[in-house]
C-alpha cells in the first residue's frame, strides 16, 4: 500500500513540476484555430506547422543561426570560466589565498542584479568594438559563471588528497604541471558539473543578449521572442510554443546525457553544503 502511495505522489511531483513544459508542448501542436476553440490540454488534430515555420530560414528569422549563436556563447562562457577558476581555486584551496575575502565577494557579485551592470557593460563593449560580437557576449557569459564554477572548483580541489600534490613535487613537478596532470583529472567530475551548469546558465542568459546584440550573434533566448508575433495579429501562441520547445532542447539534452556525471559529482563531496 506505501508503495501505491508513494508513486502516486511521485507522479503529481513530476506532472506538477513539469506542468508548464507540458502545456508549452501540447501548445505546439495545435493549429491557431483548434487554439481558440481547445485551450485545454487534449489535441483533436496534432500538426506539426508550428514546428515547420519555426525551422523555416527567412530573411528576418533564422533559427538556426540563434542555435549556433547560443552554442558558440555557451561554450566560451563555461569553457573560459573553467580555465580562470581552475587556476584560482587551487591558489585559494591550497594555499589560503583569498580565501577569507576574494572568495566571499566573488561569489557575492552573483547576488547582485546583473541589471546593475548592464549600462556600464554596453558603454564599455560599444568603446571596444564588441556590441553584436560572439566574442563578446561570450566573455560576459563568462563573468556570470565565475562565482559558481570558482566554488565548485575550490570544493572539488580540497577533496584532492594533499598526498597527491606532495608526490607529484617530489617527482620534480611544477605547479602548473601539478595542476594540469594531477588536480585536473582527479577533479573531473567537479569540472564537467561545473561546465554543464555554466553551460545551461550561458545559454538561458536573455538580459545581455537582449541588450549586446542585434542582429550577428542574437542568441537564441533573444531570437525566441522573435517569433511571437511573426505572423502578426498578436501572439501567435502555437508557434511561440514550437520555438521555446526547440531553443529548450540542447540544454535539456546535455542535463539528461551528462546526469550521471553531474550525481556522481555530487555524491562524491564536489559540493559541500
Amino acid at each position: 500500500m506505501m508503495r501505491i502511495v508513494r508513486w502516486i505522489v511521485y507522479l503529481v511531483a513530476i506532472v506538477a513540476l513539469n506542468a508548464p513544459v507540458i502545456v508549452t508542448l501540447v501548445t505546439a501542436f495545435k493549429s491557431p484555430r483548434e487554439l481558440s476553440l481547445n485551450p485545454g490540454l487534449t489535441i483533436a488534430q496534432p500538426v506539426i506547422d508550428n514546428f515547420a515555420k519555426v525551422l523555416q530560414v527567412t530573411d528576418r528569422l533564422n533559427i538556426f543561426a540563434y542555435l549556433g549563436n547560443s552554442l558558440v556563447v555557451a561554450l566560451i562562457g563555461s569553457a573560459l570560466a573553467l580555465v580562470l577558476a581552475i587556476p584560482a581555486a587551487f591558489a585559494i584551496s591550497r594555499g589560503g589565498l583569498g580565501r577569507r575575502y576574494l572568495l566571499p565577494a566573488v561569489v557575492n557579485l552573483r547576488a547582485v542584479p546583473l541589471i546593475i551592470f548592464a549600462i556600464p557593460i554596453y558603454m564599455m563593449f560599444q568603446w571596444v568594438g564588441l556590441l553584436d560580437t560572439q566574442i563578446g557576449l561570450g566573455l560576459i557569459l563568462t563573468i556570470v559563471n565565475l562565482p559558481l564554477t570558482l566554488v565548485l572548483m575550490v570544493n572539488g580541489i580540497s577533496d584532492v588528497p594533499m598526498e597527491l600534490d606532495e608526490a607529484a613535487r617530489i617527482d620534480g613537478a611544477s605547479t602548473w604541471q601539478l595542476i594540469v596532470r594531477v588536480i585536473v583529472p582527479v577533479c573531473r567530475p567537479a569540472i564537467i558539473t561545473a561546465f554543464i551548469f555554466g553551460f545551461i546558465t550561458a545559454w538561458n542568459e536573455f538580459l545581455f543578449g537582449l541588450m549586446l546584440t542585434t542582429s550577428k550573434a542574437v542568441p537564441m533566448t533573444v531570437g525566441a521572442s522573435f517569433f511571437f508575433a511573426a505572423s502578426g495579429g498578436g501572439v501567435q501562441w502555437g508557434l511561440a510554443s514550437a520555438v521555446m520547445i526547440v531553443g529548450a532542447l540542447p540544454p535539456m539534452l546535455l542535463g539528461l546525457v551528462m546526469y550521471k556525471q553531474i550525481s556522481g559529482s555530487m555524491t562524491a563531496g564536489a559540493v559541500k553544503g
